[in-house]
């Protein structure tokens, strides 16, 4: 339903997690009996996770950890990891940098060129493990390194950017055609962020199995305020389901919904299955393992921009491994441990038995959902009232 913004412009009203709720149905299930595993390609994975591509987040070694929990993890082949021999003294100097010159320094660290034989070596070791090796390249390089990775055994490309369509324009230079390229490939391909129905669409006909939604929630990102651009997520995410139907209406072929970025606890992780998605990507959850890369810190893709970042250096808390993070157990009561647990009891809470069934769950604008009868929690800054900020930004002083 759109509203009148002034005389001459119309726009919809779109929610986030925070305006929705889920309905509990007429039926129960037991929590045991709930199957949260889905597909990507001919690969079945227990978790409906993605490990989000941020040099904070995954490293060869979390991929292996996140493969072996039964999740993916992306590693950003565009990263520090794909240009130092010795990521690890890098990601050291970043955990240590002022915060005034954080983005600066930052900048330059990622000027140093991505190195073929890195790539290779980067996605071997991920397949050492025992895993499925997934990373990613942006639009504008991925023809240059893909067959590198290919090579060394990747098992899935994800093509990621701010934003990713399916009709790139260009006077200057040849841009990426993906309804040629994709197809092409042995591999799936799994293509974002975008944010609409018919972005979404498009991409789905390029013959994606999966399509990423989001445009600028994650915690690191700055896009919304540096572009003004974005849709909160739970309209992005029920705008390209709706695709996703459409697009299995007109070719037979199912295309999988990323939900990625702006899930801070297991509620925020129910709601986007809820309202359409097959599986979630997550950074800043799991920048806070003890595990993680970034020693605590939790940047994007495009913070080290060379001309215009759209992404902070942001703090968090490591107080967890990637286990109690992601199955459990939990010894917090805000939902930011034991991720998939939520949703499982969610989608057992309200009888559903597996994704696509609570893909079809009743939802209600609720933004009373997060305050209603919890002012002694906010008030002592507990459970609810702690309002994720165990996973919250945090910049050091």
């Amino acid at each position: 339903m759109e509203v009148e913004i002034g005389r001459g412009k119309k726009a919809r009203r779109a929610y986030g997690f925070d305006d929705v709720a889920i309905v509990p149905s007429r039926r129960t299930r037991d929590p045991d009996d709930v199957d949260i595993s889905w597909k990507l390609g001919d690969y079945r994975f227990e978790l409906p996770l993605l490990a989000s591509a941020m040099d904070g987040v995954v490293s060869p070694e979390t991929a292996g950890l996140v493969g072996k929990l039964g999740g993916l993890a992306v590693l950003n082949l565009e990263g520090i990891y794909t240009r130092y021999e010795d990521a690890d003294e890098q990601l050291e100097r970043i955990s240590h940098l002022p915060k005034e010159v954080a983005t600066r320094e930052m900048q330059e660290i990622y000027l140093e060129p991505v190195k073929p034989e890195l790539i290779a070596r980067r996605v071997e070791e991920i397949k050492g493990q025992g895993v499925v090796a997934a990373a990613s390249l942006t639009p504008q390089r991925v023809l240059k390194y893909y067959e590198i990775a290919l090579e060394a055994g990747l098992d899935i490309l994800v093509i990621q950017g701010t934003v990713v369509s399916g009709e790139h324009v260009s006077e200057s230079t040849e841009p990426l055609n993906l309804k040629e390229f994709i197809p092409s490939l042995d591999v799936p391909v799994v293509v974002g962020g975008c944010a609409s129905y018919h972005t979404g669409l498009h991409l789905m006909r390029t013959g994606a199995a999966a399509v990423l939604v989001g445009v600028g929630p994650g915690a690191a990102c700055t896009t919304r305020g540096v572009l003004g651009i974005g849709v909160p997520q739970a309209t992005a995410i029920a705008d390209v389901a709706a695709a996703r139907s459409q697009h299995m209406l007109e070719t037979g072929e199912y295309v999988k919904v990323i939900a990625d970025g702006g899930m801070r606890n297991g509620g925020d992780v129910a709601k986007a299955i809820a309202c359409g998605a097959d599986a979630v990507m997550i950074g800043s959850p799991l920048a806070r393992a003890y595990e993680a890369p970034g020693r605590g810190y939790h940047w994007g893709m495009a913070t080290f921009h060379p001309t215009l970042p759209r992404g902070a250096r942001v703090s968090t808390v490591q107080n967890g491994t990637l286990e109690e993070i992601l199955v459990g157990p939990a010894r917090e009561n805000d939902g930011t441990f034991n991720l998939m647990g939520g949703l499982r009891t969610s989608m057992a809470t309200c009888g559903y038995k597996d994704i696509a069934e609570f893909n079809r769950a009743e939802l209600m604008v609720a933004p009373a959902l997060q305050t209603e009868g919890k002012q002694l929690q906010r008030d002592q800054g507990v459970g609810m009232g702690n309002n994720g900020a165990k996973v919250a930004a945090l910049v050091n002083e």
